[in-house]
């Protein structure tokens, strides 16, 4: 999965692994790895329709568990968030 332009991390890997920068659960350097990219690459999220791949992950990882009330707006914020930061 590509943008069509090049970047030294592969577009497909940064979205395998932003929830986890999302998260603050990679180390410093693979966190720097994704930050650059998505400071160079801000469209992949939207091209690669961030919203389904949040509801593919929890429905992955959530299976049948109750969902909260309030995680949509949640995450909801936290995208919100970190594109404000991205536009900054």
């Amino acid at each position: 999965m590509s943008c069509g332009d090049h970047h030294d991390t592969d577009c497909g890997e940064v979205l395998d692994r932003v929830y986890s920068y999302l998260d603050g659960e990679l180390d410093d350097s693979r966190r720097a790895e994704i930050r650059q990219h998505l400071d160079e690459c801000g469209p992949c999220l939207e091209e690669y329709g961030l919203e389904n791949v949040v509801k593919q992950l929890v429905a992955k990882h959530c299976g049948c568990d109750p969902v909260p009330g309030d995680l949509r707006d949640k995450v909801l914020a936290r995208i919100a968030q970190v594109r404000s930061e991205l536009a900054d």
